[in-house]
């Protein structure tokens, strides 16, 4: 990996990775809400937790 520095400050290219995750997740989440809702999803929290870390999986090979 590596990192970016900005201003001084070095910031790991993995917190951005995650942070950008993190965004796309909340946008997925508002579009899955509805099936959280209708009980098409059990465990939510875990459910979310998954579709996370597959999305940041994804953000880190496109960044590779």
């Amino acid at each position: 990996m590596g990192e970016i520095n900005i201003y001084g400050i070095y910031v790991p290219i993995l917190l951005i990775q995650a942070i950008l995750a993190y965004v796309l997740l909340n946008l997925l989440m508002k579009a899955m809400n509805r099936w959280v809702e209708q009980d098409w999803i059990a465990l939510p929290g875990i459910f979310y937790l998954c579709v996370y870390v597959v999305i940041l999986g994804g953000v880190h090979w496109l960044f590779l």
